[in-house]
């Protein structure tokens, strides 16, 4: 996964990623993660790329992203919780 990998660098020297960028993470955390788990990493997706999302369309990324696009409330529930919740490696 080269791609993703440069698109996570990249994420640390600028503010903000293109949705085709925030699609193949989301897409990546979905994929690798355990059926239980799926809910829960797009909440963390929705946390640990709050800012970025800002003015996309979280509809389109969720269905891209996973093909559900009722996954776009699950993003969105991530994004609110981002105000209260710091991500630790």
């Amino acid at each position: 996964m080269a791609e993703l990998s440069q698109i996570r660098i990249i994420n640390k020297n600028i503010k903000s990623l293109s949705t085709e960028e925030l699609i193949i993470i989301l897409k990546d955390m979905y994929d690798n993660a355990s059926y239980s788990y799926k809910t829960t990493m797009i909440r963390l997706f929705g946390i640990e790329y709050a800012n970025e999302l800002k003015n996309k369309s979280l509809k389109s990324i969720s269905i891209a992203a996973t093909g559900f696009p009722s996954y776009a409330t699950e993003i969105s529930k991530g994004i609110k919780l981002a105000k209260f919740v710091k991500k630790t490696d």
